[in-house]
């Protein structure tokens, strides 16, 4: 039982039954048994590296719409997110949010920082709809995981999502800066294997959900570095199971 806790949903342009059949084989073939559904292929992976090193931003909205037309065809096992753009009123995410199951914001993409009116408005809109808020931090004022550690402290009774256990893939000054607040939890796609095992042994399990940033990023790296982890067998349950579980309350009676 495998839950991925960051995967896409590209706009490629085919009917979302075959999206969803493909993306479904692909799971099957790598023993993913659910995963969160966010839309992909908003910005040009050159564009978007060039910005989280020098700045800038798009306005451009998410194609939360096919996320939600493939999830539909999935039989329930695409868990779909809301990709927010801070450049539009946060009425269009109050709106959709009964049909998406958590949000995610980018400063990396949309360039509107953690601790923007912006972006807090639309962690109100999260925490009410119940909805867990996947972050990923960049190095720059108002976006670092500093910056989330204030944004969760403003929103106790929400849960945030620290995307690839950080900033860069080296990044054990993220695991240790959220450390001591219990409303973040960390995702492992992209980051070191040695910064994924210091996340379980820092935040404990529970706190650490199983993420592959497919298909950026294969299935099978993701997983064979969750396996290298040398984790016991609860300790595996909880990271690839049972922690986006209880993130997303499906555990609730």
């Amino acid at each position: 039982m495998i839950y991925d806790f960051h995967l896409r949903i590209g706009p490629v342009p085919e009917d979302p039954s075959v999206a969803a059949d493909r993306l479904l084989g692909e799971m099957d073939r790598h023993g993913i048994t659910r995963g969160v559904a966010c839309a992909g292929g908003l910005i040009d992976p050159v564009r978007l590296a060039r910005q989280i090193v020098f700045g800038g931003h798009l306005e451009t909205d998410a194609d939360n719409e096919r996320v939600l037309a493939v999830s539909a065809r999935s039989g329930g096992r695409l868990t779909p997110f809301y990709f927010a753009n801070p450049h539009r009123q946060p009425r269009r995410y109050l709106d959709a949010a009964p049909s998406y199951r958590g949000l995610e914001i980018s400063p990396a993409v949309h360039g509107v920082g953690l601790d923007d009116p912006r972006t807090v408005a639309l962690v109100e809109v999260a925490a009410q709809a119940g909805h867990p808020v996947y972050v990923v931090c960049l190095g720059r004022p108002g976006a670092t995981v500093g910056d989330l550690v204030t944004l969760a402290g403003k929103f106790p009774e929400a849960r945030f999502v620290l995307g690839h256990c950080g900033f860069i893939g080296i990044d054990f000054h993220a695991v240790a800066t959220i450390a001591e607040t219990g409303n973040i939890f960390a995702e492992t796609s992209g980051c070191y294997t040695s910064v994924a095992r210091v996340a379980v042994q820092r935040l404990g399990a529970d706190r650490v959900v199983f993420g592959s940033e497919y298909p950026a990023q294969d299935f099978g790296v993701e997983l064979a570095k969750c396996r290298a982890l040398a984790l016991t067998d609860d300790e595996l349950h909880r990271v690839t199971w049972a922690s986006a579980v209880r993130l997303l309350r499906e555990d609730a009676p």
